[in-house]
């Protein structure tokens, strides 16, 4: 997907301190400990089910979980690879050759059509491999409880050890969510420099964004995905616009209220609109020409 010059934002959607812990907004000392995932969800590409040539295959063996492994083992040096969901929404991935992509299949159960192509010369691209692809199940919440393309890590990665320490401080799924956002608006600040030029099918990497503190919203997204999902909480990457401009978020599922959509947090009293990006500590007039008001959410694709 190519990131525009309105680059991606990102909101979550939370529960403030307000609500769990007094209008103070600080938590005290638990008095009980949310139990701590200690080992992820890792996508295979296990040859049960492999479709390919010479020059690219994917392996379906697990899409009833909400994920296909494609890789591209051709000559040039650009790839990419598109996925067709149910409702005829395309999805478009920049593939690294030589390493598997792991695809979400978020579009539900349905008929999916994958293609991989290669870089032809400037930006065109040629189609090197076409799959049609009836998927009759799809697992509620693995598709958003793996890593993907647009939201790595692995069990040795620093976004699952932070994720693991968060916990260990937490009381709850909704503390941890909590407190992975104050982590995040506390610690990221918005690159304004690449939000201005941000190279075609830029990908996000949540250690890179940890390592270096700072990000495009795109990475603010990807960090918090990662953070949860390995923590064993199911949450939607859903890119749409706020307005006029391009715009991402988070929608998280917890046991006590279900998905909780959108941008929104609860004061105590009622829902209101929150987007952490403009949370963070970065100046809200630099941030907002890049990434909206945070009004007019309308969602395109999710991951």
């Amino acid at each position: 997907m190519r990131i525009a010059r309105g680059v991606l934002a990102l909101s979550l959607a939370v529960y403030m301190a307000s609500f769990f812990f007094g209008c103070g907004g600080t938590s005290a000392e638990p008095d009980t400990k949310r139990q701590t995932k200690t080992a992820i969800l890792m996508p295979e590409a296990s040859g049960e089910t492999v479709y390919g040539n010479g020059i690219s295959s994917i392996d379906a063996s697990h899409a009833e979980d909400g994920y296909l492994q494609v890789i591209y083992n051709g000559s040039a040096a650009k790839a990419k690879a598109q996925v067709t969901v149910p409702d005829t929404t395309v999805y478009t991935y920049t593939l690294t050759p030589g390493q598997y992509g792991t695809l979400p299949l978020t579009g539900g159960a349905g008929h999916y059509s994958i293609s991989i192509l290669e870089n032809a010369y400037d930006n065109m691209y040629a189609l090197v491999l076409s799959q049609e692809l009836d998927v009759q199940e799809i697992d509620t919440f693995t598709p958003y409880l793996y890593p993907n393309l647009f939201s790595w890590f692995t069990q040795d990665s620093t976004v699952t050890e932070l994720g693991m320490e968060i916990s260990s401080e937490s009381s709850s799924d909704m503390d941890y969510v909590e407190r992975v956002y104050r982590y995040v608006i506390q610690n990221i600040q918005y690159d304004t420099q690449l939000a201005q030029d941000p190279p075609a099918g830029y990908t996000p990497s949540p250690d890179a964004t940890i390592a270096s503190g700072k990000g495009i919203c795109f990475d603010y997204a990807s960090l918090m995905t990662a953070l949860l999902r390995s923590q064993g909480i199911p949450t939607k990457l859903v890119v749409g616009y706020s307005g006029q401009q391009y715009h991402a978020w988070i929608t998280v599922y917890l046991e006590e209220t279900g998905w909780v959509d959108k941008a929104i947090y609860f004061d105590g009293s009622s829902w209101v609109l929150m987007d952490p990006t403009l949370g963070a500590n970065n100046s809200r007039s630099d941030v907002k020409k890049y990434v909206g008001d945070g009004s007019h959410y309308m969602a395109k694709y999710q991951y």
